[in-house]
């Protein structure tokens, strides 16, 4: 690469944001992903997630049954400019029944924004979402979301964010009041005030430059009470929380904390700015064969998500590629690692939630949207060359299984071809028994099967019925030889417990932990996995 040339490459890097907003359902995520897009100038006025009356509906959401339940379903991507800096969002599902999909999100942000509602606080999904990113180290940025109601008090918020999700918060914006008395926001690391008029319909809030909160103008802003309490509780905060640090921040040791009111537009802007400055750019990833990082040359990239059918009048299924290497051009062929074939894609899309543009060439931290007729699975990854494996994005093991049915005899082959794609997308799991080839749909979540059902209908023109079947778990059967006597065995006493999943790998259904514990006891020599990834 030209000395010049390489430069500008670098720069690239430097400038780009890509991270993930991760939150339980109905905390407020969609409509922070709206109005950081407002700022980006990338949308004229950000949709109300809430009401079906505005047919506008968020951007963010964009598969009919979101529009219909208010919930997003699907993680989108999103992408805009903000003061020369290039930010790419991953706006996750919160609902619990979509979690495979975040967590597989999570493999490709640089680092998280996690959305506390004021009023319930820290809820289950969180727990888990934060979890995951605590194993992987990302960097957590906190937004405590709707402050213009009531809630907790903001310390036993920072408590409970602190035991509950294992964090260690540096507030860096403090409320001033909550509910009816939210009179606006302390901003500790731009050290001036934002005060809140409750009026959505301006894009910013007024700030006040206040460096220093002894000054007797605060009293003449807020009030006396107010500005009493305010000194106090920022003194408390000084005296009982870290200094925030930004490499503590980047390493996961610490996360900065900020208070405001998506709905209304409060406190994003401070949430943006100093996302910004401290929020990592690209970095490097590990790959089974080596660390790659972002600035070497060759192009190197891995498919998160797939979603099948972005235009229902064209049956298209797009590939999400997060790049983590090099530049990816357009009309340049890569190879696919696991087909070892060479590919090369004329139209690759960059997103702005409906709106796709396609892009000549992209960077390490951008997500290109690749046209895909079937060549790719979830975790496959594209390079110049290399033979390279990227890590952990795995399977789980489902919690709900249904046999399938075909409702429409006449149909049979829009079914298959559906659930084929649908599976492809990793919206569910497909299984097919050994005994007698029947098909078995596994989820993490009852309400996919809702999902599954209402797009066969209305993206394929098929139907399809349910039956219940009792499984516990599926497990991943690794054996120590495939002709050990043992795995034989095996595979004749527990023939009706078989199935192959859509990779062609022997999966065995548990009907109970019970049995699970006495087929392991059983047959020690064959490791049973939870996940796809072993």
């Amino acid at each position: 690469m030209p000395k010049l040339f390489f430069m500008s490459f670098l720069s690239e890097i430097e400038r780009r944001r890509t991270f993930g907003i991760v939150s339980h359902p109905d905390a407020g995520k969609t409509t922070l992903t709206e109005k950081l897009l407002l700022f980006g100038g990338a949308i004229q006025e950000a949709g109300a997630v809430k009401s079906n009356k505005i047919k506008k509906g968020a951007t963010s959401d964009f598969m009919e049954i979101e529009r219909q339940r208010g919930i997003s379903v699907a993680t989108s991507v999103l992408a805009f400019e903000y003061n020369g800096i290039k930010i790419n969002i991953l706006d996750t599902p919160g609902h619990k029944d979509f979690a495979e999909d975040t967590f597989r999100t999570l493999t490709a942000v640089d680092s998280v924004i996690v959305v506390i509602d004021v009023a319930k606080g820290v809820e289950e999904q969180t727990e888990k979402l934060v979890k995951v990113c605590r194993m992987r180290n990302i960097p957590i940025i906190v937004f405590i979301n709707k402050m213009d109601r009531e809630g907790k008090d903001a310390f036993d918020l920072l408590d409970e964010i602190e035991q509950k999700l294992n964090l260690k918060v540096a507030p860096l914006s403090f409320p001033i009041g909550m509910g009816y008395d939210f009179k606006g926001i302390y901003n500790l690391w731009e050290k001036n005030i934002n005060l809140f008029t409750g009026d959505s319909k301006r894009d910013i809030e007024e700030t006040i430059k206040i460096s220093d909160v002894s000054d007797p103008t605060l009293n003449t802003i807020i009030g006396d009470t107010a500005a009493e309490t305010l000194r106090e509780e920022l003194e408390l905060v000084e005296g009982i929380y870290p200094d925030f640090n930004k490499e503590e921040y980047l390493n996961g040791d610490l996360q900065p904390v900020f208070f405001g009111s998506a709905l209304n537009n409060f406190g994003v802007r401070e949430l943006l700015d100093c996302f910004v400055s401290i929020a990592p750019q690209p970095r490097p990833k590990n790959s089974e064969e080596r660390l790659v990082e972002p600035d070497e040359d060759k192009f190197t990239g891995f498919v998160f998500k797939i979603h099948a059918n972005m235009d229902p009048n064209h049956r298209d299924r797009l590939a999400f590629i997060k790049i983590v290497s090099g530049e990816f051009k357009r009309n340049t062929p890569y190879l696919h690692v696991r087909h070892n074939k060479k590919l090369k894609f004329s139209s690759p899309n960059a997103f702005f939630a409906e709106k796709k543009e396609i892009v000549d060439i992209s960077y390490p931290g951008d997500i290109v949207g690749l046209h895909d007729t079937g060549n790719f699975k979830i975790g496959d990854t594209l390079t110049e060359g290399e033979v390279l494996n990227y890590k952990g994005v795995p399977s789980f093991s489902p919690e709900h299984f249904r046999y399938i049915n075909n409702a429409d005899p006449l149909k049979s082959k829009q079914l298959y071809k559906g659930i084929d794609q649908l599976m492809d997308e990793g919206v569910a799991q497909l299984f097919t028994l050994d005994l007698n080839g029947r098909k078995v749909i596994g989820t993490v979540g009852a309400l996919q099967y809702e999902v599954i059902q209402y797009r066969l209908e209305h993206e394929y023109g098929a139907k399809c019925s349910y039956e219940n079947l009792n499984v516990h778990k599926a497990c991943w059967i690794e054996p120590e030889s495939m002709n050990h006597p043992e795995f034989v065995e095996f595979k004749r006493i527990k023939q009706r417990f078989l199935a192959t999943d859509k990779q062609g790998q022997l999966v065995f259904f548990a009907d109970s932990i019970f049995s699970l514990q006495m087929t392991e006891q059983k047959y020690p020599s064959i490791k049973f996995h939870l996940t796809s990834e072993f």
